[in-house]
């Protein structure tokens, strides 16, 4: 009896720890890596199918509760391939995006035919010549509410542009810092950021470390 409890312990001791284990990878799994188009860009399957007039997009993400955000990328980019190999393989990145943001996918030398917010008619390559988009990836917030963009083009109505790459940490909390509308008590990311840090960091967190790191190593 004492033999068949023992036995009993010691299993149910190894399924707690197998368990514990099998949990810990499950945290740090990352997801598949992006197929590439025929286009040369990266695809996300949680991007907004869109028929590219952006003031529709906009209203739709404020339908659904969402903001709206645009992802400029080209065929060949290096920071467009680490954006999409590092960044939105983290599963708790890409759950945050797509919870909270509707993305429009567009290429900076695209001819597909965009419909700017101003109601111009035009292509990908010519409206990033138009929003001043001269580098990728550059991704670009705009304002919750459409009207906020009545008579404005993308890069006059704009809330906040980053051009470049941000690794995980940055990235992560790039789009908490618009989602919790933080540029309107602080307009600069960078200071607000750290504040974020400093909270973090209270708590145990190295923020050295995570600030080089290609994955999130902090719970929320």
């Amino acid at each position: 009896m004492i033999k068949a409890k023992f036995c009993l312990i010691a299993f149910v001791s190894l399924f707690v720890v197998f368990s514990i284990s099998n949990l810990s990878m499950a945290n740090n799994e990352l997801l598949k890596q992006p197929l590439i188009g025929e286009d040369g860009l990266y695809q996300q399957k949680w991007f907004h199918e869109s028929f590219l007039d952006l003031k529709e997009d906009l209203t739709e993400a404020k339908a659904d509760n969402k903001r709206f955000v645009v992802f400029w990328e080209q065929k060949g980019c290096p920071y467009c391939k680490r954006t999409h190999e590092v960044n939105l393989r983290i599963p708790r990145i890409v759950k945050y995006i797509s919870d909270n943001f509707i993305v429009v996918h567009l290429n900076i030398w695209g001819d597909k035919e965009v419909t700017d917010f101003d109601g111009e008619v035009t292509t990908e390559k010519k409206l990033a010549e138009k929003w001043a988009v001269r580098f990728t990836p550059t991704i670009q917030f705009f304002p919750e509410n459409p009207i906020d963009m009545n008579k404005k083009n993308g890069r006059e109505g704009e809330v906040m542009r980053i051009p470049g790459y941000f690794k995980p940490f940055h990235f992560y909390f790039l789009f908490k810092y618009v989602k919790a509308r933080a540029y309107k008590i602080e307009p600069n990311f960078q200071r607000w950021l750290s504040s974020e840090g400093d909270k973090l960091a209270a708590k145990g967190l190295n923020i050295q470390k995570q600030l080089w790191a290609d994955k999130l190593l902090f719970e929320e």
